[in-house]
């Protein structure tokens, strides 16, 4: 069977009211599925995507952008790269610059070192956690846009790990440092925009992370989709998170409610904890206390899957559960819509901004209150509907067209060559 014939058709078996489409979903582009082709405009010297147009005899030649690591299934990679495909079909020299590069990543990104610079270049910096990449580039002389995806504060690493502490304590210096030099802020949600402002930022602006959902539809694995619909057999409903595991994700707080879940409501759930180890101090602490609490059978960390094990696993989950407490974005939601996967989240950060109102938004996240709200979104139809409904009514803000056209509109003082 291809990966775009998909097994999926059915309902989930094992749990009231869990009837969530798994065939293909319709593309909110056009219908096709296919992305907007990047063509020339009509005889000037201008290149026109979605409205918006360069003129290569005034603007910027070159807009690379720099990273510290590429891995794959990272948000922020794969933002860098689709932005990268549009600034290309723009008629630009763009190249991504990074510390390290995945193997499966290789040839996607160039040494830093690498980077030569020249007149009618700017660069965009992804600011994430600190980089002898912001030093480099404080030292240069292209105009610089940062686009911040947020830093996770120190204090959720002070008892865990103090390479990441240090790590976030030196983006968070490198982010005040960078803010002089910066020509102009890009943030992926308001919450970070804000942040950005309050660091000195001039000016900024709001450009949703560019990410294509549809890819899910196009890479997906039978095998494992087979064996956790196998394991749904057996009735129990199947709990999701994706996520580094790290504590300010605060999966031991998934797992405290999920316990609660299974004993006052259902002993047969399952719960996935699914991404890549961020924190070994405190992954080994979280398993320690899965064994505590005679969970290790029900609970099942992945680490990290491919892209097709990732959808398999959202098409098998009938509740996606985040408890958070600090996202700039946290793209699994918009994941978790696309899926027709309803979300319950505590409302932190900027988890509230990105659900706006597709999804149980929990002021308080104590066990027993969360393991309620999941038994009414997995048991009671009519409010699983309605999450839904308003899921794909959210995700119609986040479609690539409509993120792509945001971006160009932010970076319009770049490509028109009015910042230099």
């Amino acid at each position: 069977m291809s990966p775009r014939q998909s097994p999926r058709s059915g309902r989930a078996r094992g749990v009231a009211g869990a009837d969530r489409r798994r065939t293909a979903r319709p593309s909110r582009e056009g219908g096709s599925g296919a992305r907007p082709r990047l063509r020339p405009h009509s005889h000037r010297g201008d290149l026109h995507v979605g409205g918006h147009e360069h003129d290569r005899r005034r603007g910027m030649r070159a807009i690379h952008q720099f990273l510290p690591t590429l891995d794959p299934g990272d948000a922020v990679g794969n933002h860098t790269l689709e932005a990268q495909r549009l600034l290309r079909g723009l008629g630009l020299e763009s190249e991504v610059y990074t510390q390290t590069v995945h193997h499966s990543m290789v040839g996607k990104a160039l040494s830093f070192q690498k980077f030569t610079g020249g007149p009618d270049t700017a660069v965009v910096y992804h600011l994430a956690v600190g980089s002898v990449l912001a030093d480099l580039l404080m030292s240069r002389t292209e105009p610089l846009i940062v686009d911040y995806h947020n830093i996770t504060p120190a204090r959720f690493f002070d008892e865990w790990d103090p390479p990441i502490l240090h790590a976030v304590e030196w983006g968070r210096s490198q982010l005040a440092a960078l803010a002089p030099r910066c020509r102009l802020g890009l943030a992926d949600s308001e919450f970070n925009r804000t942040e950005l402002a309050a660091s000195g930022y001039r000016p900024t602006a709001v450009t949703p992370i560019l990410i294509d959902l549809e890819a899910f539809d196009r890479d997906f694995d039978d095998v494992e989709f087979a064996r956790l619909q196998a394991a749904k057999d057996a009735g129990g409903a199947d709990w999701l998170f994706v996520g580094r595991v790290t504590p300010n994700k605060c999966q031991h707080d998934v797992v405290k409610a999920f316990a609660a879940y299974r004993r006052l409501h259902d002993p047969q759930a399952r719960l996935h904890i699914v991404g890549v180890v961020a924190s070994e101090p405190y992954a080994a602490a979280l398993r320690a206390f899965v064994r505590s609490l005679e969970l290790t059978d029900c609970v099942d960390f992945t680490g990290p899957v491919s892209a097709g094990g990732l959808a398999a696993h959202y098409r098998n989950a009938d509740v996606y559960v985040c408890l958070s407490e600090h996202e700039g974005f946290c793209v699994p939601l918009l994941e978790s819509m696309h899926h027709r996967v309803p979300v319950v989240a505590f409302a932190a950060t900027a988890v509230p901004e990105t659900l706006d109102g597709a999804g149980i938004c929990l002021p308080d996240k104590s066990p027993a209150v969360v393991a309620q709200a999941v038994h009414r979104v997995v048991t009671d139809d009519e409010l699983r509907a309605k999450l839904l409904a308003a899921g794909e009514r959210r995700l119609g803000d986040f479609t690539l067209e409509r993120s792509r056209a945001r971006f160009l509109d932010a970076m319009a003082p770049v490509l028109d060559g009015a910042i230099r």
